[in-house]
């Protein structure tokens, strides 16, 4: 198989090393391209990341080499040098939109992890096991851009990953759910973070996460969505409440969550269970390379999950479930566990870029 040739925009910040660490031996991709801010465009990769690389790995020696080129002033050169390219750039948000555009009219296209187009209604915002058919939205995005082959693909919010998808396979199958309470505690590395830069998260817990809330309350209402002539109209219900607090642990988001399901009608616990096992998407179909073998995981110890032994399941690609039981004011409460910068951020990437390569999006 011939390899995609593919950019990293925003290579040097967390994400952007998530990125070229997970790419680095990837059997569909060839990293070719790595762009960043114009301070560090010219010099080599392995030059620009070396006092601020954070990964557990080292800096990929097939990537070191690399000069970085100008996210911003070299659009058309990359364009023409790569497949597509992944985002996980840190600009404001209009500019953000902007620039994924001029890519995407550039005949180059984006998967993003970036916010800033989560919400354009023809833009796809997908977890690739739960709506994958979504992607067909792109047809239309092109006709809208002017493009034949260029388009923005998102994923969602990276707390998303640890509570969504284990709600969304039992409303699929006939569970209805109502409404949704969910608590997320989440990693200092979501911030871009670590403790040796964020000396104040150690011993500390912060009560808020800008636009956090926002987003753990509305997103999963796009994922819910369906897509209708040229756009996906997002679904009006389940009701979703949230309270986002970052806690000092270094890579992990846990969401302790509250459901109840329509006209009472809820399912047994076994009957819960056995859709998590049995649960599986488009993802595991294909058999994609970064497709977790067991989707939602989950733990009868009442310990568990924790954040610290089971965040990397299945390379970090795998949602951990835990003490599922009946509520006093809901039906049922659980925890649950994804790891934000593998299944989160750029992982959650790579596996939606690996979906719009079989399905034939990206050539």
């Amino acid at each position: 198989m011939k390899k995609f040739n593919v950019g990293i925009i925003g290579a040097t910040g967390m994400v952007g090393q998530r990125f070229a660490t997970l790419l680095e031996n990837h059997p569909w991709f060839n990293v070719t391209v790595l762009a960043a801010s114009p301070r560090s465009a010219g010099k080599k990769y392995g030059e620009v990341v070396a006092k601020k690389w954070v990964m557990d790995t080292p800096i990929p020696a097939n990537m070191a080499d690399i000069i970085v080129k100008d996210a911003t002033a070299d659009v058309e050169e990359i364009a023409k040098a790569v497949d597509f390219v992944f985002c996980a750039v840190d600009m404001k948000k209009d500019e953000i939109k902007a620039l994924e555009e001029r890519y995407a009219k550039a005949e180059c296209p984006v998967v993003s992890n970036n916010s800033a187009h989560r919400f354009t209604p023809d833009v796809p915002m997908v977890v690739p096991e739960l709506n994958s058919d979504h992607i067909k939205v792109i047809d239309a995005q092109r006709k809208r851009l002017g493009t034949k082959r260029g388009f923005i693909a998102v994923k969602s919010n990276c707390s998303l990953q640890s509570y969504v998808p284990a709600l969304y396979p039992l409303d699929k199958a006939g569970y209805e759910i109502d409404k949704v309470l969910v608590c997320t505690y989440q990693a200092i590395s979501g911030a871009g973070k670590t403790f040796e830069t964020w000396p104040e998260m150690v011993d500390n817990c912060i009560p808020f996460i800008g636009g956090e809330e926002e987003k753990s309350e509305q997103e999963p209402l796009k994922i819910w969505g369906k897509v209708e002539g040229d756009q996906i109209v997002n679904a009006k219900e389940p009701a979703f409440t949230a309270q986002c607090i970052r806690v000092p642990v270094s890579n992990g988001h846990m969401g302790a969550v509250f459901v109840t399901f329509k006209d009472g009608k809820k399912p047994s616990k076994d009957e819960i269970l056995k859709c998590w096992k049995e649960f599986s998407g488009r993802a595991q179909e294909l058999e994609l390379p970064h497709a977790p073998k067991q989707f939602l995981n989950y733990f009868t110890e009442d310990n568990l999950p924790q954040t610290k032994l089971q965040r990397t399941l299945e390379g970090g690609m795998a949602i951990s479930i835990g003490r599922l039981r009946e509520d006093t004011q809901y039906d049922y409460k659980f925890v649950c566990l994804s790891h934000n910068t593998l299944r989160g951020a750029a992982g959650g990437a790579v596996l939606l870029a690996e979906l719009l390569c079989a399905e034939g999006y990206i050539d």
